[in-house]
């Protein structure tokens, strides 16, 4: 006897129940459901109490020690269950599966689900448009494989990297909700930031077994058919990621039927820091909104937006596939076809989910009744394409099949707005099944049947005081007053004798009784049968009705570009085999979107003869929102869509690099400018002739000297031995000669201008170097106290000035760098020579105030 079985033994029956269930989940909160509450006892109440913010009491005592214990109605579990998986806290699901009538003791309960933050499938839990992914990451000398699984939509995707950095990128770009590793996983940091990382035991990821339980799944021989049999790292990542969810659903995942292959040199890759900058669907501060994916998601249906994102997030570099998409986008956009088919797909839904959730068998009616009027929709949505005669928008008509017979058995079945869970009854439609028409006429029309029974039997025996009733404890009865019951016919059964009256029974009423006090929960558990058995029939068709809402997905986001296109004016790309980026009148869609002024719109031409700009001009002049265009406009085309300029041909393009902004990484102990060299390092090293590469105010983060080498260093690498597409923005002056040295650079610069005491921002792109800098006018837009740039602006005339000293002579050490641009506001001595009156002079006072300014600007400038 082991040393816990005393102290389990001590405790009350339903305490050691709760304990030997809670033991085979211990990293778990255990919901044990008790009536209509989902309760929690001991550390897991505590834990709750204070995460939930909901009372913590006590349950009576048990081994001696009051129990403490919170609770959750089950009729609204789902909002605390969501609020503690958000949390990164996995659930463990105890339901009741024994007879409380027939059990002895405690009624049977067993764990039915673990909800965990990366296995979601309950529609109240999950955001509807953006991917819940569970991640599995297997590590062997520096490389990795990964296996992602969309649980709730079947999305099954393995893929294979050879350094921290692309292990870096992918987790920017799939935000994985919950991530598996070895108990051994050698590099821990490069999952700083992620929350919901489970450690498994390394034996989960042993390649033979990981295999075989893929192929079990896929129910395929091997994995030469999905193109990875050969990525030994993501097979046993793979492994170990269904292996867990089958473990938390209780379920062996039916509706996961194919694995892709992802290759990292498919697609236009972006590191971390990149993706970060472009606030692709994420910005800056960690939120949804005034991003790419939020001005050009106007998607019909959930899942269209989730594969919206996927496209945003990993655009193509096989311009044949680009092309399709690009040339579907113009087909729909031709005679407005795409808004019939864009209102007709508002009517599917998010059936991705629903297919999964049948697959998992937790569908509820309102998923059945939804996918329903999806299969109703789907006729004439086949109708809309009809006239689309391009070959990639058929192949996609092709693959949205219709199912007449599945839409009219849910027709038949289902009623028109079914409840939110079948166990109160409700569900099925009346005529749909014989026997439950008939339980739920008896629970329901008892009544009738009562009284029809009475004006028989008063017809029949000629007793006019005979009446039926029912009571709790005698059930059903016909009752005869006193005076009467002796002509009671011989077949009536004396069952109580009152004081003015005598009751009997029949054997129809006997038999009536039997039934009817049945039929209500007989007439449940008939329509839980015939739900069950009709969910596990539309089970049976998973995949075709998978492959149907793939094609409707690819459907809903390509007739969402042609009204993107449509709506904000865009225009659809080139493409080119030649090397080059060629845009004309390109614009920024975010910002474009969210400005009330008229976006000014601006032309780059980058090509083997010119594959640098370097960007000058002021703070606040456009730089930045002119780089982030380009990459987006870069990004759009690749995903396929229209694009927001006049015109643009595109080259090949590998990947987008940015480097942008001013950030520290506390939590990794590194400043902004570890952090900003870092980036560029990874640039350095990384970019290539096919890459887009945008740096901003490189060597800004450290002393003057320093940041201008480093900023030369880099910008000439580039341009000189890398050859890659960039755009170099800079406020170091010396930088503009770059263009001498290295003739694939070129010097543009964007415009301002002053108008009285302020500064007018123009946004316009022209070529050359910026003439000045306006660093003072934009600090007092900013609201710097006037006294300060007064105190600044002298200041800068002394640096100026001891600039133009020795400005034929190496600075020393010790003397401060220039800023690059010569402010243009006058000097004392050009202020006071404005205020002279030469006409009102003598020559002797002319002469005299000639001396004077000499005199005053040889001290200033430190001459002879």
């Amino acid at each position: 006897m082991s040393a816990a079985e005393p102290d389990l033994n001590s405790h009350t029956p339903m305490m050691r129940q709760y304990l030997q269930l809670k033991a085979q989940h211990p990293n778990e909160l255990l919901f044990y459901r008790m009536g209509d509450f989902y309760e929690l006892f001991y550390e897991d109440a505590r834990r709750a109490a204070e995460m939930l913010d909901i009372t913590l009491t006590a349950r009576g005592q048990s081994a001696g020690q009051p129990v403490p214990m919170a609770g959750v109605p089950y009729h609204s579990a789902e909002n605390y269950i969501a609020r503690l998986v958000r949390g990164g806290h996995a659930i463990a699901i105890c339901e009741q599966t024994g007879d409380p009538e027939t059990s002895k003791g405690p009624v049977d309960r067993e764990v039915v689900r673990i909800v965990t933050p990366g296995t979601l499938s309950d529609e109240a839990l999950l955001e509807e448009r953006r991917d819940n992914l569970l991640m599995a990451i297997h590590s062997h000398k520096g490389a990795f494989g990964i296996a992602t699984l969309e649980i709730s939509s079947g999305q099954f995707v393995v893929e294979e990297l050879d350094s921290d950095e692309a292990l870096s990128a992918e987790l920017e770009r799939l935000q994985p909700a919950e991530i598996l590793i070895s108990e051994d996983f050698p590099s821990p940091e490069l999952l700083e930031g992620f929350s919901g990382i489970r450690r498994q035991g390394p034996w989960l990821f042993e390649m033979e077994s990981a295999h075989r339980l893929l192929t079990r799944q896929l129910q395929v021989r091997d994995l030469r058919g999905f193109g990875c049999e050969d990525l030994t790292l993501a097979i046993q990542a793979a492994g170990c990621l269904l292996q867990y969810a089958r473990d938390t659903q209780r379920n062996n995942l039916p509706h996961i039927r194919r694995l892709s292959r992802e290759r990292r040199e498919e697609s236009v890759s972006m590191d971390a820091a990149s993706r970060r900058n472009l606030e692709i669907d994420t910005n800056l501060a960690g939120g949804q909104q005034n991003t790419l994916a939020s001005v050009m998601d106007r998607t019909a249906t959930a899942m269209g937006g989730r594969l919206l994102r996927r496209w945003l997030n990993r655009p193509l570099r096989d311009a044949e596939t680009v092309r399709q998409r690009r040339d579907s986008v113009s087909a729909l956009l031709a005679d407005h076809q795409h808004e019939a088919i864009h209102e007709r797909l508002r009517g599917i839904g998010d059936i991705e989910r629903i297919l999964s959730r049948v697959g998992l068998g937790s569908a509820r009616p309102r998923d059945l009744a939804r996918l329903r009027d999806a299969l109703i929709t789907l006729p004439e949505l086949q109708q809309d394409m009809a006239r689309l005669e391009l070959p990639h928008l058929q192949s996609i008509a092709e693959r949205i099949a219709t199912y007449p017979v599945l839409a009219e058995t849910l027709e038949r079945a289902i009623v028109d707005n079914p409840p939110v869970v079948v166990r109160d009854g409700g569900v099925l439609r009346a005529g749909y099944d014989g026997e439950l028409d008939e339980l739920t006429n008896l629970s329901e029309n008892a009544g009738d049947y009562l009284m029809q029974v009475e004006e028989r039997e008063r017809e029949r025996t000629g007793i006019n005081t005979l009446k039926v009733g029912y009571n709790r404890v005698h059930g059903y009865y016909i009752e005869i007053s006193r005076t009467q019951s002796h002509n009671a016919p011989t077949e009536y059964i004396r069952r109580q004798t009152l004081k003015n009256a005598e009751r009997f029974i029949t054997p129809e009423l006997k038999e009536f009784e039997d039934r009817a006090l049945s039929a209500k929960s007989r007439a449940l558990a008939r329509e839980k049968y015939l739900y069950d058995e009709l969910v596990k029939h539309l089970g049976e068709h998973l995949s075709e009705l998978q492959e149907t809402a793939g094609a409707l997905c690819e459907l809903d986001v390509l007739t969402n570009f042609a009204e993107r296109a449509q709506s904000l004016r865009f225009n659809a790309p080139a493409f080119s085999d030649e090397p080059g980026i060629a845009i004309s009148q390109g614009r920024h869609p975010v910002v474009e979107y969210l400005q009330d002024a008229p976006f000014v719109p601006n032309d780059l031409h980058l090509d083997d003869r010119n594959r640098m700009l370097v960007i000058t001009g002021p703070n606040m002049g456009g730089k930045s929102t002119y780089m982030r265009q380009t990459a987006l406009i870069t990004l759009l085309a690749y995903c396929g869509s229209h694009v927001p300029a006049e015109s643009a041909t595109l080259g090949p393009v590998d990947r987008i690099f940015t480097r942008m902004g001013a950030s520290d990484d506390i939590a990794s102990g590194r400043s902004t400018f570890m952090v900003e060299m870092t980036e560029t390092a990874n640039i350095l090293h990384n970019a290539t002739p096919e890459s887009l590469v945008l740096m901003d105010e490189v060597g800004r983060g450290t002393s003057t000297f320093d940041g201008l080498s480093l900023a030369w260093a880099a910008a000439e690498r580039l341009a000189r031995d890398v050859g890659s597409y960039t755009l170099f923005a800079t406020h170091y002056f010396e930088l503009t000669s770059l263009p001498e040295q290295a003739g694939s650079a070129r010097n543009v610069h964007l415009t301002a201008t002053e108008h009285e005491d302020s500064i007018v921002f123009l946004h316009s792109v022209h070529e050359g170097a910026a003439s000045r800098s306006y660093g003072l006018q934009v600090a007092r837009l900013a609201g710097v106290p006037v006294d300060v740039i007064d105190n600044a602006r002298r200041k800068l005339d002394e640096l100026e000035g001891s600039a133009g000293a020795t400005r034929a002579e190496p600075a020393p050490a010790s003397a401060m760098q220039a800023d690059m641009f010569a402010s243009l506001e006058p000097s004392p001595e050009e202020r006071d020579i404005l205020g002279i009156d030469p006409d009102g002079m003598t020559p002797r006072e002319a002469l005299n105030t000639l001396y004077e300014l000499r005199a005053r600007l040889r001290e200033r400038l430190g001459g002879d």
